[in-house]
Parts: structure tokens; C-alpha cells; sequence
């Protein structure tokens, strides 16, 4: 009796385990789940913990033993999303920023979301002037220290936090000054909330960056924004795609396709390369979210997608929560006390080698930083609203908020970096060959655009067609043209109807080729007397043995069988 009673509570322990759930205020929130338990019910549990409603712009994240981040899928089991054995460590950040934060219904959420860009700011993923930053920063210090007080703040106090990667003695002064001259009386929400106003006007607001790739081998940071898909690359904001222009994202392997129409339905393909195929499916699935949240009008909209073409074997995925805009609804119907608010002010930091002018405080000391460097010369201008492939113009007034490498007398001549970083942001150096697009209603006016580029002009790139690209006087040569020239161009749903029916026949053909495939494998497997190591354990197996003695062999000499009559019966004749 005691050992059944033992066993049992063994397999209840089994059946549970703990999961630590760490705040964007640093905080953590620990429970017991059920093996069986989903997503879901996890992130169910910690919004409920912090009397949080308006929650679907926040999500769960964790990274596996690979150093790849996974957000939390919340329709499926947790323990089969995790790569390891519990119990489980995850973070709480914001996945879907708000276009505009002003518009959030309850305090709490502007407070989570407060907390979510002073990490971005800490961290180098929100870049700005040093104007900007210094107003920023003003802002982090009066929402929590309050107002200046030469008693508690002596000569200097600014320097003993730090709200960036790095910065100079300069900014330091002006953000005290900012503090001190224009911030008086503003209460904690009220400075978050100018805070909130500020940071949403900034270039890189809501980024959060995917190195990878391009097609010439030169690293570039992709990001998906609340007003669409962006790439950084060099000191540039190279592409700016808004969310209805973008038709399709894809991913086949290490190798990332965005699809997009542009001016006067120009169609535009730019590829990249992730460092990990794993990687590169966490970029395609953030792709496929952001777009499906920013762009539709309603969940009921959203189709499932998939990662590949039809012939090929990829990953389906479908949103599955609300939207931008019915969260919006369903936020205006909230009627309630205002939750009350826990703020938690500046907490000494953990040694870092970017600081320079001794100990400093943050407010997000336990995330572990990893630089990782683009050449980003100090910082990006505001061009939310400018055009597709609007360059990033750089701030080469020596007045940024990041030190540059090297001598004081040397950064107005010398190349800035800034630092976008992450705990598995390790981007790989191996490039894969430029894909050539498969698709014929691509090829008439489709081009490579994150590739070399012969016709960019200072101030922007110029997107054009191969027809327009190719020089004055060049034919094209070869009888594969010369018949493709000639063949009539087809419009409308006549076009439509034929690509159809060509798909189905490649199905049709593609189908018989695996058939036939296998029959040759079967009969290799069965009839021959080849005596290869893979034939010869394929035969050992127990499922191998059962189908060729059960099914296999019936069926053989039935068909023998049927031969024979089948032969009597043409004799006779």
C-alpha cells in the first residue's frame, strides 16, 4: 500500500513542474503548470498577476540551448514547444508595440509598455540624436526620482545612472538640466506618458532586429515596426516597406524572401540569408504575426500561411489571436478601478565595460547584454513617414548619445558604431548563393533589390524594372526569348485559369514521380539481392518483415495469380 501511494505522488510530480516567468520590471512571477498545460493558461496566469486586461500586445518569450529566441505559442502544450527539461525560465515582453501608446485605455498598460522601451533605450535598440536622447532620459529620471531636489541630488547626480549603451559627460549635463528647468511637477504617469509620446516618433521605435544577411554578404538588421518591415543596414535604413504593400514572406531554409508591390504595381523581391535555419523560421513567424495584427481589420481575415511553395515540403502557420484594431474595441469597453501600480525606481546595475564614469544605476540590470555591432553612425534620424528605401542620414554633429571608438579629437573623422543587442543575436558569416525566383508572373517586372546596386543615387535607391534597367540598344540573345517575345501576353482570369490548371498538373506529375519512386524502391527492397548496409537494415526492421510477409506477398501472388489466368485465357483464344 505504501509503495502504490508513492508511486503515485511520483507520477503527480511527473505531471507538474514549475516555470519562473521573469517582469519587465525585473521582477518574477513563479507558478506550478500541468505537463499538459498550454501557452495559453500560462500567459493567462501572469496577466492575471499583474491585473493586466489590455493584453494582447504582450506575449512570452524564451530562448532554447541554441541561443535562438521562440515566442510562446499559446494554442500548443508548453512542454512541447521547450527544447529542455524544467523547470522553465521565460520573460514577459511586449510583441506588438501600440502605433501610438497615447491610445492605450489603462495606466498599467502604458506602464508595461513604459518599461518595455526604457529596455529598448538601455539596450542600443532605440536609436536617436543625442537631443532626443537627452529628453528621453529626463523623462526615465523624473518618472522615477520625481523632481529635482538639490538636497537628495547633488552636482553630478545624472552620471550615477545609466539609461544608454554609452554615452558622454555632455549629454549627462544636459539631461540634468532638462530635469531640473522643465520637468517640474510632472507626475510619474504624466512623464511616462511624454516619455511614451517621444519615443513613438523615433526612426527605430518598436524594432526589434533580426541580423542576417543580404545577397553580397554585408550584414543588415531586419525588424518589423507597428507601419511596416524595415531593413538597417550601414548607416541607411535601406527599405521601408509599409504593411500593405508587403504580399508575401517566405523562408526556405537559412533563406528569407519578402515579396512586395510597389509604385505603380512594381514588383520587388528582397532576399537575405539568417544565420540559422531556426533563425530564420523565428523571422518568418514574427513576419507573418506583425502583419496579420497591423494590417487587418479583422481576425476572421487572417488565412493560414505557408513557408514554402506548393511543391515543397515547409511550415503552415496561422495567427490566432485579435488584431490591432479589435483590441482597440475591446479595450474602449473596459470599466473599472484603475488597477493601483507598483513602480519600482532605479536599482543599481552590474558592472558593464561600456560605462566609463564609474558605478551608474538602470532600471534593467539583469538582462545580459551581448553586443553585437552595425555601423549605424551614431544614431538615426525621424524619417518614420519618408518613402520606400529612404537612406538613414547620419548625425556627424559629434553631439551623439554613443561614445565612438577611439580618441576625442578623432570622432569627427572616424566611423560611430551603435549597438543593437540581444542574448542571441550572434549573426553567422556564411552566405548562401542569390536565389533566382521560380515564379513566372514574377519574372516581367521583378528585381533583386538588396542586392548590387548599379542605379542607387545619393539620397535614396532607385527601384526600377529589368526592362527599365537594361541598357539602350542591348537585345537579349537566344531562341528562349525570341519565343517567350512572341508569346502573347495573357491578362484577367484566363491567366488565372491556366496557372491553375499547369499547378495541377505539376501536382499530378510530381505524384507519379513519387509513386513510381517508391515502386522502385519496393521492389529493390523485396525481389533484389543487393546487399547494401542501408537495404540490409531496412529488411531487418520488424515493420519491413510484416508488411512483406503480410501484405507484400499476398498481393504478389495474386497478381501472379491473375497472370496466369489471365495468359490460359489468350492461349485459348
Amino acid at each position: 500500500m505504501l509503495s502504490r501511494l508513492m508511486s503515485g505522488s511520483d507520477r503527480t510530480l511527473d505531471r507538474e513542474f514549475n516555470c519562473t516567468v521573469r517582469l519587465l520590471d525585473d521582477s518574477e512571477y513563479t507558478c506550478t503548470v500541468q505537463r499538459d498545460a498550454k501557452g495559453q493558461w500560462l500567459f493567462e496566469q501572469v496577466c492575471q498577476h499583474l491585473n493586466l486586461l489590455e493584453k494582447d500586445y504582450f506575449g512570452i518569450r524564451f530562448v532554447d540551448p541554441d541561443k535562438q529566441r521562440h515566442w510562446l505559442e499559446f494554442s500548443k502544450a508548453i512542454t512541447k514547444q521547450m527544447r529542455t527539461q524544467p523547470p522553465y525560465t521565460m520573460c514577459l515582453r511586449v510583441k506588438f508595440y501600440p502605433p501610438d501608446p497615447a491610445t492605450l485605455k489603462e495606466e498599467i498598460t502604458r506602464y508595461l509598455v513604459f518599461l518595455q522601451i526604457k529596455r529598448d533605450l538601455y539596450h542600443g535598440r532605440l536609436l536617436c540624436k543625442s537631443s532626443d536622447a537627452a529628453t528621453l532620459a529626463a523623462f526615465i529620471l523624473q518618472a522615477e526620482i520625481g523632481d529635482y531636489d538639490p538636497g537628495k541630488h547633488p552636482e553630478g547626480y545624472s552620471s550615477k545612472f545609466q539609461f544608454f549603451p554609452k554615452h558622454s559627460e555632455r549629454l549627462e549635463r544636459r539631461i540634468a538640466e532638462i530635469h531640473k528647468a522643465e520637468l517640474i511637477g510632472q507626475s510619474p504617469e504624466t512623464a511616462e506618458m511624454n516619455f511614451l509620446r517621444k519615443a513613438q516618433t523615433l526612426e527605430t521605435y518598436g524594432v526589434d532586429p533580426h541580423p542576417s544577411k543580404d545577397v553580397s554578404g554585408n550584414t543588415a538588421f531586419l525588424s518589423f515596426t507597428p507601419f511596416g518591415f524595415v531593413v538597417l543596414q550601414g548607416n541607411r535604413r535601406i527599405h521601408f516597406l509599409r504593411w500593405n504593400e508587403v504580399t508575401k514572406l517566405k523562408f526556405e531554409g537559412k533563406t528569407f524572401h519578402i515579396y512586395a508591390t510597389h509604385q505603380e504595381d512594381q514588383k520587388i523581391i528582397l532576399t537575405y540569408f539568417a544565420p540559422t535555419p531556426d533563425a530564420c523560421k523565428h523571422l518568418w513567424k514574427c513576419g507573418v504575426e506583425n502583419q496579420a495584427f497591423y494590417q487587418f481589420e479583422k481576425s476572421s481575415q487572417v488565412r493560414t500561411v505557408s513557408s514554402s511553395n506548393l511543391f515543397f515540403k515547409g511550415s503552415r502557420f496561422r495567427y490566432s489571436g485579435k488584431v490591432a484594431k479589435e483590441v482597440m474595441e475591446q479595450s474602449a469597453k473596459i470599466r473599472r478601478e484603475p488597477p493601483e501600480i507598483h513602480r519600482s525606481g532605479m536599482v543599481p546595475s552590474r558592472s558593464c565595460p561600456s560605462i566609463t564614469h564609474g558605478p551608474r544605476q538602470s532600471s534593467v540590470p539583469r538582462t545580459r547584454r551581448r553586443a553585437v555591432h552595425i555601423s549605424i553612425m551614431e544614431g538615426l534620424e525621424s524619417l518614420r513617414d519618408s518613402g520606400h528605401s529612404t537612406p538613414v542620414r547620419s548625425v556627424s554633429d559629434g553631439n551623439s548619445f554613443l561614445h565612438s571608438r577611439g580618441n576625442g579629437a578623432e570622432r569627427g573623422n572616424r566611423t560611430r558604431t551603435a549597438e543593437f543587442s540581444e542574448d542571441s543575436y550572434s549573426p553567422s558569416d556564411s552566405v548562401l548563393s542569390t536565389p533566382v525566383s521560380n515564379d513566372p508572373s514574377d519574372q516581367a517586372q521583378v528585381r533583386h533589390t538588396n542586392g548590387p546596386r548599379s542605379n542607387q543615387e545619393e539620397g535614396g535607391t532607385e527601384l526600377c524594372t529589368q526592362k527599365q534597367a537594361r541598357p539602350q540598344g542591348d537585345k537579349p540573345k537566344g531562341k528562349r526569348f525570341q519565343l517567350e517575345k512572341s508569346r502573347p501576353t495573357q491578362h484577367g482570369p484566363e491567366a488565372r485559369v491556366n496557372e491553375f490548371i499547369c499547378s495541377l498538373a505539376r501536382l499530378f506529375l510530381v505524384t507519379l514521380a513519387l509513386l513510381f519512386a517508391l515502386l522502385i524502391l519496393l521492389i529493390v527492397l523485396t525481389e533484389s539481392e543487393l546487399d547494401l548496409a542501408f537495404l540490409r537494415d531496412i529488411r531487418r526492421t520488424p515493420e519491413f518483415q510484416q508488411f512483406h510477409y503480410e501484405y507484400f506477398c499476398p498481393l504478389r501472388r495474386w497478381l501472379a495469380c491473375k497472370l496466369r489466368w489471365m495468359g490460359g485465357h489468350l492461349i485459348d483464344k
